[in-house]
């Protein structure tokens, strides 16, 4: 690989002063985007970055690892070795969104709260990208909830389909940031441990409302009409919050419940 070019580092006038092993990540970020590296290229020789950034080894190293834990880079001893960019997935973008978020108590309601706001966003941009192939996908997911399920297995796969739904149409969004943010909220749904909970529960669902609106939002589609699309995903929305955290308020109630009821068996046997 030919030499790169320094580069040099943003103008700090007026910054506070930050640590210089974030200065030289940022340096190397801007470098990566800059110099077209894609996965699989290798940055400068550890030398090379020493005398590019003025700093020492053990501050260089450090900027490396920090790049590596954030999944930008590995680095690959021996011979042929160096930091080489690696490919950033979707899946390990969330996974490392939801270690961070793992212990801020996320409710339901904290979720949807988002999800009202950016899912109509989301519908109307993609509405005007969203081709034949998208729209008969969308037709398929529907079908494998369109009826009652036979048992708990099918029923938890009816509840994961309906996000897949949503996350068809995050596809043909071109707002990449929108897109990634609304999958991300899905996937979250997805982890919680309450909703878990709810999706397990052999509780009534909305399907026939469900359904209509994902219809009608198919129908908005094809006719190319962000507006209407935006308005549909809106109403669908506030009414699956409603469900869920009724279906919440529910499955507190049971428990409670359930754990006055076996009270006085534990001061039995105490």
């Amino acid at each position: 690989m030919n030499e790169l070019p320094p580069v040099a580092p943003p103008a700090g006038a007026g910054r506070p002063r930050r640590k210089r092993t974030d200065e030289i990540v940022d340096a190397i970020k801007r470098m990566i985007v800059e110099h077209g590296l894609g996965p699989g290229d290798r940055l400068p020789q550890e030398r090379e970055l020493l005398t590019q950034f003025s700093a020492s080894k053990g501050t260089v190293r450090e900027a490396l690892k920090a790049l590596e834990v954030q999944g930008l880079i590995s680095v690959r001893t021996g011979p042929g070795g160096g930091a080489f960019i690696e490919r950033m997935s979707e899946g390990r973008a969330m996974s490392l969104l939801s270690n961070f978020l793992f212990a801020k108590n996320l409710s339901i309601a904290n979720i949807y709260e988002m999800r009202k706001v950016l899912e109509p966003q989301l519908a109307a941009s993609a509405t005007p990208h969203i081709d034949a192939a998208g729209l008969q996908r969308l037709e398929t997911i529907i079908t494998i909830y369109d009826h009652e399920p036979a048992d708990a297995a099918e029923r938890w796969n009816q509840r994961m389909a309906e996000l897949d739904f949503h996350g068809v149409v995050a596809e043909y969004s071109d707002n990449p940031i929108l897109a990634f943010t609304c999958r991300f909220l899905q996937r979250l749904l997805k982890d919680l441990t309450v909703a878990q909970d709810i999706y397990v529960q052999p509780e009534p669902v909305l399907r026939a409302s469900g359904i209509r609106h994902q219809r009608d939002l198919i129908a908005a589609m094809r006719d190319r009409n962000p507006a209407a699309a935006a308005a549909i995903l809106a109403a669908h929305m506030g009414e699956a919050e409603q469900h869920m955290l009724s279906l919440q308020a529910k499955l507190v109630d049971r428990f409670l419940i359930e754990d006055v009821a076996q009270a006085p068996r534990r001061k039995r046997r105490a």
